[in-house]
C-alpha cells in the first residue's frame, strides 16, 4: 500500500507544536509497517520567517521539503510534484487546513480517483469555537472551495468527538473518524523536583491569544506569592512580546523560557507541580497529554476534549467563562498532586498508545483503498 502524506510543514519544524509531533508519529508508525510505502511531501517551512528553514533529519522513509518562499507555506517546488506525488500513492493522507497545499491536493486526488484522509488538525473546530478566530470570511469561502474540490471518498480524521462535531458545523456532510493522537510515555516515572511550600504552575506550546495566557497570566497576579508560572514556547512575535511585558511586571513570579524539546521538556515537566492551559480552542491539546505522561496532573478547560480528567482524578477541566481561575489553581494545590500525577501518567500510557494509534490508521487507510471506485490510471 503506497500512502502520501501531504503537510504544509514537517518535523524537525518543532515551531509549530504538538501537530508536528502527532503527524510525526502517525508517519513513523505507518512507515513500519511491513507492507506500506510512505512518502511525505511538506515545505522547508521551520517558522514564521521566510528564511526559517529546517535542517532535514534522516528518517527512515523519504521526506521532500519543497523550498518555501512566502506565507506559512507557499512553495511552487511542492505544488510541481503533487500530481505524480498523487498519481503515484494508493492514499493521500492530507494533514493542514486554511493552507495553500489543500486545494491543489484535493482537486487533483478528486481527478486522479484517489481517496482522501483530511486531518484538519483542529483549525475548523478553532474557526467554530473561538470568537477571536481571523479571517472569518475567508475561510468559509475555502471550505466551500474545499467541499466543491473533495474527493467523494474523503474521510475527516478528528481526534475527539468535540472537534468532529465542531468540524462538520464549518464543512457540513462529511464523514468522519475519531482517532486520538499518541503520547510518548517515559520509560520510568518521572521524579518531581518538588520545592517545599511553593507550587509552580507552567503551560508549554505555541503562544496564541487562544490558548487563554493572557488569563492565565492575569490569575497569576491575583494568586499569592507562593505561586508561580513558567511558560514553555515559541509564537507570533507581537503576541510573544505583549506577554514578556505583562511577565515583566509580575517580578520575575512568570518566567518566559522559549521552545523546549527533548531533555529539556522532560526537565520542564519535573520542574512543575501542576500544568494549566486554560485554552479557548483545542481540537486535542498534545501538550495536555505529555503533561499527564509526565506524572503531572492538568486544569484545562471544557474548550479542550480532557473532560475525562476529573473523572480519572488526575486534574480539572473547567468552563473558563463561568469558573474563577484563581480559585480553581489554589484549589487544586491543596490536592495530593503526586498521586493524581501518577494515576494521570497509568491514564496515558492505558488508552494513548502509538500502537493503538497506528493501528487504527492502518485498518482505515485498507478499508479506504479497498472499497474505492476505480480509478484513472497513473
Amino acid at each position: 500500500m503506497k500512502v502520501l502524506h501531504i503537510t504544509p510543514s514537517y518535523y524537525p519544524a518543532t515551531y509549530w507544536g504538538g501537530p508536528i509531533w502527532s503527524t510525526k508519529a502517525i508517519c513513523d508508525g505507518i512507515a513500519a509497517l511491513p507492507d506500506v510505502d510512505l512518502r511525505v511531501l511538506t515545505t522547508d517551512a521551520a517558522g514564521p520567517q521566510v528564511n526559517d528553514r529546517v535542517q532535514p533529519t534522516m528518517l527512515p522513509y523519504p521526506v521532500h521539503y519543497a523550498r518555501r518562499i512566502a506565507g506559512h507555506s507557499v512553495a511552487p517546488g511542492l505544488l510541481a510534484r503533487l500530481p505524480s506525488a498523487i498519481a503515484w500513492a494508493d492514499i493521500v493522507h492530507l494533514s493542514a487546513t486554511y493552507s495553500p497545499p489543500v486545494l491543489p491536493s484535493l482537486g487533483l486526488a478528486k481527478l486522479l480517483g484517489k481517496p482522501v484522509v483530511w486531518s484538519p488538525r483542529g483549525a475548523l473546530q478553532a474557526t467554530a469555537d473561538w470568537a477571536g478566530a481571523p479571517h472569518q470570511h475567508a475561510k468559509q469561502m475555502f471550505e466551500k472551495a474545499a467541499n466543491m474540490l473533495r474527493p467523494a471518498q474523503t474521510v475527516l480524521h478528528v481526534t475527539a468527538a468535540q472537534e468532529g462535531a465542531q468540524s462538520i458545523r464549518r464543512l457540513g456532510d462529511i464523514t468522519t473518524v475519531t482517532i486520538a493522537n499518541s503520547v510518548d510515555i517515559p520509560a520510568a516515572n518521572l521524579v518531581r523536583n518538588r520545592v517545599d511550600g511553593q507550587c509552580r504552575l507552567m503551560v508549554l506550546g505555541r503562544l496564541h491569544p487562544k490558548k487563554g495566557l493572557i488569563e492565565l497570566f492575569d490569575a497569576v497576579a491575583q494568586l499569592p506569592d507562593v505561586f508561580s508560572l513558567d511558560v514553555y514556547g515559541t509564537g507570533d512575535a507581537a503576541f510573544t512580546a505583549a506577554l514578556h511585558d505583562k511577565a515583566a511586571q509580575l517580578r520575575g513570579r512568570v518566567r518566559m523560557h522559549g521552545h523546549v524539546d527533548g531533555a529539556a521538556k522532560a526537565a520542564a515537566f519535573a520542574d512543575a507541580d501542576l500544568f494549566v492551559l486554560p485554552s479557548h480552542s483545542e481540537n486535542f491539546g498534545i501538550a495536555v497529554a505529555e503533561a499527564m505522561a509526565h506524572s503531572l496532573p492538568v486544569l484545562t478547560t471544557t474548550a479542550t476534549p480532557w473532560a475525562e480528567v476529573d473523572l480519572v482524578g488526575c486534574g480539572r477541566c473547567i468552563d473558563l467563562a463561568q469558573a474563577d481561575l484563581v480559585q480553581e489553581i489554589m484549589d487544586l494545590s491543596q490536592r495530593d498532586l503526586i498521586a493524581m500525577g501518577a494515576r494521570a501518567r497509568d491514564w496515558m500510557r492505558r488508552d494513548f498508545s502509538a500502537e493503538a494509534m497506528v493501528a487504527a490508521f492502518a485498518v482505515l487507510y485498507r478499508d479506504m483503498v479497498a472499497s474505492e471506485p476505480a480509478r484513472v490510471s497513473a
